[in-house]
């Protein structure tokens, strides 16, 4: 399924831990000042708790100080702490002394709770942020795997990867590349390989190594299944294309082999019997006349078909020049074997020329009076030319069964042949007009009722300036 770049959320990194410290000013700021308020807050409550009691409150800023500039100025603020909390709240106050024992267990024991807060809050946090990279690793692993294995196409997919990766880590630029690229002045090239096989490589501004060492590993898991995937794809194109390949050559040889059997047959077995000395001369002249019929026929057979290779292939580009249609048709009429008598051509006075390819629309057109002409049985076959709606219309109409409905869709289809209508006929004829007449920009349709007959249309167009 064909994915747009709309069709991807961009990454967009969460974090609630800053992965840079504050500066260490900021700490020492921040450590004198929730010192002083708690030392003011001790004042009140020493009136309702035992001093000794509320060193607890001297933890809350010991536990910020850790957790947000580590746990070496955590334990420097639990030193203070302890210091200010003997001088204002341990008799005698005023003092670094202490009177009593138990003063001292009090204060030790705040001074070891605080430097174990500190250093679990410090070994908190990292671990906090070491959970949070490892989950935008995740994120970005799976952002870049719908990215590069969800496109059709591998390298277009190339940017849009290097984009996230870009926004997950911040970097002000990032590329990647399929080929090897090496270091220059400003970007790090990160090499991405399978084993030994070189995948192509990342490259990010010379500060960012890190980062992309860090997206390393998934990446080149990624490009490597995006790449078997894109051969394994080739693969089954080509498979099918192969299949395909045979299946039109056994359809082509299965439509043909009938046609081309029969003539040759026929010439066989003519050839034989003219060898024949016990022959009179009058059978001699009606077996050479065979021969030289099943000869015509076969060759129109071929004609076809080298025709219709040429229309497939692409390789039949019309040569056009101004031309009359009323001798294309007349053209058309004596290479296709109609007799005059057999046709009835009508065409408007002051006709236009058309720009188009003569000798492509006269095989186009004896096609349709070939056709037209083995189903009128002993009617003529009518053939009307005019001008409609800034269209040159050319109608052959035949006095035979008829299409049926469901045949007229795939009446020009290369080997159909439609009912008992298509028997007698290669199934080529109908395809090569559909292709001669598109090549030199028209159209052909059919119109036809069963047991009416049926008609053709040909609809050619005419240019804006049209020489007399």
């Amino acid at each position: 399924m064909r994915q747009s770049r709309e069709d991807y959320a961009p990454l967009v990194p969460h974090r609630r831990l800053p992965t840079r410290r504050p500066p260490l000013s900021a700490g020492l700021l921040a450590a004198a000042v929730l010192i002083t308020i708690e030392t003011l807050t001790l004042f009140p409550l020493g009136e309702v708790a035992a001093p000794v009691s509320l060193a607890v409150v001297y933890l809350l800023g010991v536990l910020l100080v850790s957790i947000v500039w580590g746990a070496a100025l955590g334990i420097a603020t639990s030193l203070v702490s302890a210091a200010a909390f003997n001088f204002f709240h341990i008799p005698p106050t005023g003092r670094f002394t202490i009177a009593e024992a138990e003063n001292w267990v009090a204060l030790a024991v705040f001074l070891v709770v605080a430097a174990a807060a500190s250093s679990l809050a410090d070994a908190a946090r990292h671990r906090a942020q070491e959970a949070e990279q490892r989950g935008r690793e995740a994120d970005l692993a799976a952002e870049l795997a719908r990215v590069l294995l969800g496109a059709p196409d591998l390298p277009a997919a190339l940017a849009p990867a290097a984009q996230r990766i870009a926004q997950a880590f911040g970097l002000a630029s990032c590329r990647l590349v399929l080929d090897a690229v090496g270091d220059d002045e400003r970007s790090a090239a990160i090499p991405l390989a399978d084993g030994d096989r070189r995948l192509g490589t990342l490259l990010v501004p010379s500060t960012a190594r890190d980062a992309g060492e860090a997206v390393r590993p998934a990446l080149q898991t990624l490009l490597a299944a995006a790449l078997e995937r894109e051969r394994l794809t080739r693969e089954v194109v080509e498979t099918r294309a192969l299949r395909r390949s045979d299946e039109i050559k056994t359809a082509v040889l299965r439509a043909v082999s009938h046609d081309l059997r029969s003539p040759l047959t026929a010439i066989v077995a003519s050839a034989e019997a003219l060898a024949s000395p016990s022959i009179g001369d009058a059978d001699r002249r009606e077996l050479a006349a065979g021969v030289t019929s099943e000869s015509a026929r076969l060759a129109r057979l071929v004609d076809k078909l080298i025709e219709l290779s040429r229309l497939q292939a692409g390789a039949a580009e019309p040569r056009r020049d101004w031309c009359s249609v009323e001798e294309v048709l007349r053209e058309a009429a004596t290479s296709a074997g109609v007799a005059p008598e057999r046709l009835k051509l009508t065409v408007d006075r002051d006709l236009p020329l058309i720009l188009a390819d003569a000798a492509q629309l006269e095989r186009a057109f004896a096609n349709l009076l070939e056709n037209a002409a083995r189903y009128s049985g002993d009617q003529p076959v009518s053939v009307r030319a005019r001008v409609s709606g800034g269209r040159m219309l050319v109608r052959v109409v035949d006095r035979g069964p008829g299409i049926a409905p469901a045949d007229q869709e795939r009446i020009f289809e290369p080997f159909f042949r439609g009912g008992d209508r298509g028997a007698a006929g290669s199934g080529l004829g109908l395809a090569i007009v559909k292709g001669f007449v598109e090549a030199n920009g028209g159209q052909v349709r059919v119109e036809s009722l069963p047991g009416q007959g049926a008609s053709f249309v040909v609809a050619l167009p005419l240019p804006e300036a049209v020489p007399a």
